[in-house]
Parts: C-alpha cells; structure tokens; sequence
C-alpha cells in the first residue's frame, strides 16, 4: 500500500465534501485532488520525476498541500525548508539534497532554479492524476534535522513511515471526519506535515490552516472555527493561558483533544490549561527521524511531566552509562525502533551508520520508565536547545560567532525562558576589549533563523573545559565575566 491508497478514502470517497479552510476560503477534498493533480502535471513538464528532489520554502498555504500532494503522486521527493531560515542555512539543504528547483515567493540566491507559487499555477496543463507506481519503501521526503557536528543532515521518510504513524495516531486518537481540526503548526515541521496533514487526509476532518499562530488572533479562530481537535506545541500552549476566562470556557467545551509536542510541555502548563479550558493536554513524543515514538493514552492517566506509552508497532528501550538495558525508574538513553522510523540520513552512509545500534535507533534523549510504564524525558545527551518547539544545536552557532573578526572563542548553551522553554545565550571570549553586543547579534540575524540568534552575548574570560578540552556548559553561568 502507499498513501495515496490511503489519502483516496478522503480525496474520493469525500469528493463533494469540505475539507480545507483557509484565509476565509473553503475547499472540497475533490478540489484539492484536482489542484494537486494540476500542479502534479505542471511539476511533470518542467522536468520533475519520480526520485527529484523539490524544495519548498513556504509559509503555510494551500500550495504547500497541493505541492505536497503532487510530489506523493509524482514519487518526487519532497523537502521542506523551516521558512524562518536564511542564506547561510538555505544553501546547505540546497547543496547537500541537490534539488531540481526551490519552491519560494521569496527571493533566494541558490543553486538550483527558483520557482513561485504563481509560476507553477499558471503553467499547469490538466487535471488527470499522474501514472506513476509507489509502494510504502518510496522515499517522500527529505527532512532536515541539525546534527551535533554542527551542520543538518537530511532524514529520508518513506511513504511507510508516513503511513505507520498516520494510522497510529489517527487511531490512538480517535480522529474521525466529524472532527474539526484547527492546524497553525508549520507545515514544514514534521509535526505540521507528518502529524497533522496526515493526521487529516487520513481521517477526512474538516481541517482549518493557519498560515502561522499568532497570539493576537487565536482566540478569535478558536471561537470562530469552534475546534475539537488541536496540535500545539507548549509555546501555543503557554500563551494560550492569557486567554479571557470566558473565552477560555467557551473554547474548552467544544475541544474534545489538545495534542502537544515538539518540546517538553511544563507540567505547571499543563495545570493551569486544565483548570481555565476544561482540557488535559495529551503529551507525546517523536522526532524528525522517526516521527511518532511515545503518546499519553486518549482514554486513561494523561500523567503531568511524562509523554507515556509507545505507540503501536514501536518498541522503545533505555539504555544506561554501561550499555545496558536500564532498570525502572533508571535514567539512559532512548533507543527506538519500528516502522515509524527513517532508514537513514540521506547521503550520510557514516552517520546512519552511527545512529543504529542492532536496529535501535539511537534517539539522544535521556528518559527512564516507571513501573507501571509511562516514560519520562529528562533531558539531551546533546547539547541541543529546544526553543519553542525548533531544535537549535549549538555548535552551528559557535562556529558563525569564530569567524567573527571580534571573537576568539564562543560556546552556545540554552537557559531557561517562561515562553519558549529555553533560548540560546552566547559566551564568548573576545581578541580585544572592543565588543559590541547589538552589532554582533544584527550579525547573527542575517546568517540565522529568528530562534538561533543567541538573546545575550556575555564576554568571559575563559570557557570552562576539561582536561580534553570539550567545553563545560554546565558551569558557563559561574565563569568569570
């Protein structure tokens, strides 16, 4: 089966039925099977086949699904780029996946052809689907995650991925097409494409996007769209809390489940949501390369600080400092395995190898599992920061901030902000007394997305390392400034 197998349940078999709202504009699934037949074909004549590599570097829109859907039937590999990404980040996905072309509105300089959303539209010769054969080991997509060597490598999904962990969490869920699905995830998060997407194709919901959340305006679209079903990460969630009590009252009793992810959501969070919306948050856990690993149950303990059970199909273990199995309640790292996760970084042979132990997925994140089974994450063998639900590895950072002309060394660690969980801090040790905070993080503006720009540059002396020489982040906080 591939899944388009799938998605045809709703983009047939729900033809006549709505199911896409967007900027005030409403869509039948048979729309959306004709729009992203017709940008199948447009792709088609400009050179696309199945194996090609497209970017898209969109914020949510319509487009993006129809481009998505296109690449499905097209057997094209899709690959999105995070929208708040510069030149510096744009140009490695772009040398490293070697695209046909970039789908961008915005102006880039890169390799491969740039194409716009409007270009596509107007070129595009028919409506008829595309003959071309996938099967569930067809690769989808290519998915960028940072990696610890300070450059993103790119996680290949095939459609088998894809498929396990849309029916997982379609199941578990219990989505159905009398849900209503509000989605201002961004699409080219996994979370917004491999969860939600999916998640609505699958199921046939009546799905509203949003091209972004925005604070301002969510309590209206809540009122507005009257949800029952909503993917979040805790940043949404956190400043949902700022919502009037009676909004808050109203919108909680049409919501049937809010989902969470992307980030460890407090559990002071999760508290305070329960008590103004008359909603528990449903935590979970999964990861670029593997998509969905561990849920709290649907019907059962949604328990406060934990991300729960695996889902069906995937097995998780810990292992502790001596490579061992770890025992309950003992902290070490998460290994996963089953049909949810990739077969690897694409074109990175050596790092595949290295995530792989015996067929467990090495995920890098510290938990342990109680007696009764619920698993709780504690923190990164990494170094990696997690700010409002993007991953920010340092390294990246630290390696921008030397070839400054001002810095002699520079180490990146994550404090802890109200918001967004955590944020990047830089320490760096100056070649001279001449530093100017504001101009280096201006610096760091046009080479980064929003969310790496360090919030404060502190000088130091040294950074603290031992005697092998890796830095000590756990004591920069102490170092003399």
């Amino acid at each position: 089966m591939n899944l388009l197998n799938l998605f045809d349940q709703s983009l047939i078999g729900r033809s006549g039925e709505t199911g896409l709202e967007f900027n005030g504009r409403e869509y039948t699934f048979g729309d959306i099977e004709a729009r992203s037949n017709r940008m199948a074909s447009a792709l088609a004549e400009r050179g696309l086949e199945k194996g090609d590599r497209l970017c898209i570097y969109l914020s949510n829109c319509v487009e993006f699904i129809d481009l998505f859907l296109a690449c499905i039937k097209l057997g094209v590999i899709i690959t999105p780029i995070n929208i708040l990404y510069r030149d510096r980040e744009i140009t490695h996905i772009v040398n490293d996946c070697e695209p046909k072309a970039v789908i961008s509105d915005s102006p880039l300089v890169c390799s491969a052809p740039v194409w716009t959303r409007a270009e596509l539209a107007a070129t595009a010769s028919t409506a008829t689907r595309p003959d071309v054969v996938t099967d569930g080991d067809t690769p989808a997509a290519i998915v960028y995650t940072s990696g610890t060597t300070g450059t993103s490598k790119g996680a290949v999904l095939t459609q088998n991925n894809f498929l396990a962990n849309g029916i997982n969490i379609v199941a578990c869920w219990q989505i159905t097409a009398a849900d209503r699905f509000l989605l201002a995830l961004p699409l080219f998060h996994v979370h917004g494409l491999g969860n939600g997407v999916h998640a609505w194709l699958i199921s046939g919901c009546r799905m509203r996007l949003l091209e972004r959340f925005e604070q301002s305006k969510a309590v209206g679209e809540f009122l507005d769209f009257q949800p029952t079903l909503f993917f979040g990460v805790p940043t949404m969630y956190i400043r949902m809390l700022e919502a009037p009590a009676e909004a808050a009252r109203k919108i909680g009793s049409s919501l049937r489940l809010c989902v969470c992810g992307s980030a460890p959501l407090p559990a002071q969070t999760l508290e305070q949501f329960r008590e103004l919306f008359g909603q528990t948050i449903l935590e979970r856990y999964g990861m670029s390369e593997t998509l969905m690993n561990i849920s709290n149950p649907l019907i059962g303990e949604r328990r406060a600080g934990t991300v729960g059970f695996p889902m069906p199909g995937t097995s998780v273990k810990i292992v502790n400092a001596k490579g061992e199995q770890a025992g309950v309640d003992e902290a070490g790292e998460l290994y996963v395995r089953g049909p949810n996760v990739f077969p690897g970084y694409w074109r990175r042979p050596e790092a595949t190898q290295a995530a792989f132990v015996d067929g467990w997925f090495r995920t890098g994140d510290i938990g342990l599992r109680s007696a009764d089974g619920y698993y709780t994450l504690q923190g990164r063998r990494s170094d990696l920061i997690i700010s409002g639900g993007f991953n920010i590895y340092p390294r990246e950072i630290e390696e921008f901030l030397q070839e400054q002309p001002e810095v002699a060394e520079a180490a990146v660690a994550g404090v802890p902000d109200a918001v967004r969980g955590e944020v990047p801090v830089a320490f760096v040790v100056l070649r001279d007394k001449s530093f100017d905070a504001a101009e280096l993080g201006d610096r760091c503006r046009g080479s980064f997305a929003s969310f790496k720009v360090p919030r404060s540059f502190v000088a130091v002396e040294v950074l603290p390392r031992t005697a092998l020489g890796k830095v000590q982040k756990h004591l920069l906080g102490s170092v003399e400034k």
